[in-house]
């Protein structure tokens, strides 16, 4: 895949090959400003302004590293209603600013309507915004119609996650509404299991239809604009035993031929069958960005193989430093997957010999490429709390893997940062999440409820990342 620039560290990759001294640089430089100054003076003096104003934007960019935005703080805002009190959960919408939500899968839960004892939340919950610092970063709401125009003709996105990224889809089926549809329906069909793909369509109905460029073979019917795709762990847990044992033949493992995982019920798939989704062609898939969060599932309680009680908080470092070995050869897998399917499609272009035109452009689509985001952490005692905080604070009992979950963090971060992997990139955008303790849903302490700007932030800034950050994307 030819990459125009990089992110952070790894290396400027020029689409052609550029000049090999300073002189030759000064030279196509000044022919490049020639060239220019020659097509504007031939051009009528009318037109002429508007040439230079082009000119300048062009080079402006609306930058907003991650590492910056997530070092803002929440804000209070003007809440979505002037109405004091939720009374009924159909209410909900009109509390957290929304016209309704495309996905049927556990509505109220998914709002945070489910129990009355905490309806005191509302509206207060959605009265917080989050704000980076205006001198690092400048960066857009969400529009939903410029979301939609971006999933339809730059690609969609396809998340594989467990349910804290479900609950990303259900909020994104909020902000997109009454624009796309959502399948499958929950209410004519209550009992699909959870591995069952979620998607986001285009409504034919939405008026933003006639106002988009569709590439070639998009079909609003089939053509998802967002799929979720329940995967806990990254990788299948036989791959991972195999690779665990492969790594560590002296193990209690490996010698007594023990388990490395207890019967708790997860749901995977191998990562050769979603970035098979992910390339698939068109009218099947669109995607060019697949979006990865793991860590929740990382526990001893699953992974009861590597299980030691003498241990500290029963050698969850045990797993956290599989963990690190896992989450290495996942990268390896996945970058190797990309440069195999783009290959494959380059050959297959060339024997053709069709150019697929993409707005004037020879690209049907933004270069794909894998975001892995941060895992969000729960909070103790969540249903306590009714206000952002400033500081994290870790829980004080170490519920689940919620105080390590920092760890898992970083050791992705610290494996993405190598330039072996130019196509997957980490998302270190956790911390708004870290500072609202209120904004759970009402059954647990890990989820986040749809409309407190948690879930939507992330939509903020993963729209932010893939037009302008990433590579080849610059707007």
């Amino acid at each position: 895949m030819v990459t125009l620039f990089r992110h952070d560290s790894v290396p400027y990759r020029p689409l052609f090959a550029a000049p090999r001294s300073l002189s030759s640089k000064l030279l196509a430089a000044l022919a490049v400003v020639s060239m220019l100054y020659l097509a504007h003076s031939f051009l009528p003096s009318n037109l002429r302004p508007r040439l230079s104003s082009l000119s300048s934007s062009s080079r402006t960019r609306r930058t907003c590293p991650p590492q910056d935005w997530a070092s803002g703080e929440w804000v209070s805002k003007a809440p979505p209603t002037t109405r004091p009190n939720l009374t009924k959960p159909d209410d909900v919408y009109e509390f957290l600013g929304f016209e309704g939500c495309a996905s049927t899968r556990e509505v109220h839960w998914h709002l945070a309507v489910d129990n009355e004892r905490l309806w005191d939340r509302f509206p207060g919950v959605a009265s917080w915004r989050w704000s980076p610092p205006e001198d690092r970063c400048q960066i857009r709401d969400v529009n939903p119609a410029a979301l939609i125009r971006d999933l339809v003709e730059q690609g969609g996105w396809l998340l594989i996650g467990d349910s804290v990224t479900e609950n990303h889809f259900f909020s994104l089926s909020c902000l997109l509404y009454p624009h796309v549809l959502a399948t499958p329906d929950y209410i004519a069909h209550p009992y699909y299991d959870r591995a069952w793909p979620q998607n986001l369509y285009l409504n034919p109905s939405s008026p933003l239809v006639s106002t988009l460029t569709f590439p070639p073979g998009f079909d609003i019917a089939s053509t998802p604009l967002v799929t979720f795709r329940r995967v806990d762990l990254l990788q299948e847990p036989a791959a991972l035993d195999a690779l665990y044992r492969a790594l560590h033949p002296d193990s209690r493992i490996a010698k007594e031929n023990a388990s490395l995982f207890s019967d708790e019920a997860t749901w995977n798939l191998a990562p050769s069958e979603y970035v098979k989704l992910f390339t698939a062609p068109l009218p099947r898939a669109n995607y060019a960005t697949l979006i990865v969060s793991t860590g929740g599932h990382w526990t001893t309680t699953l992974f009861s193989g590597l299980r030691d009680t003498e241990m500290e908080h029963d050698g969850i470092q045990n797993v956290i430093d599989f963990f690190g070995e896992a989450m290495e050869a996942w990268a390896r897998q996945v970058q190797d997957l990309l440069d195999e399917a783009e290959r494959e499609e380059q050959l297959a272009e060339k024997a053709s010999k069709e150019r697929l035109p993409w707005n004037g452009r020879d690209r049907k689509r933004a270069p794909r490429q894998v975001l892995a985001r941060a895992y969000l952490p729960g909070h103790e005692d969540c249903h306590d709390y009714r206000a952002p905080w400033t500081e994290y604070k870790p829980g004080r009992w170490g519920w689940y893997n919620w105080n390590q979950i920092q760890d898992f963090n970083r050791i992705f971060d610290t494996i993405l940062a190598s330039r072996k992997f130019p196509d997957i990139h980490y998302l270190p955008i956790d911390r708004p999440a870290r500072l609202r303790p209120d904004a759970h849903a009402a059954g647990d302490c890990l989820h986040f409820m749809t409309g407190a700007g948690v879930l939507e932030g992330l939509t903020q800034y993963i729209w932010h990342f893939v037009t302008v950050e990433l590579p080849g994307r610059i707007r």
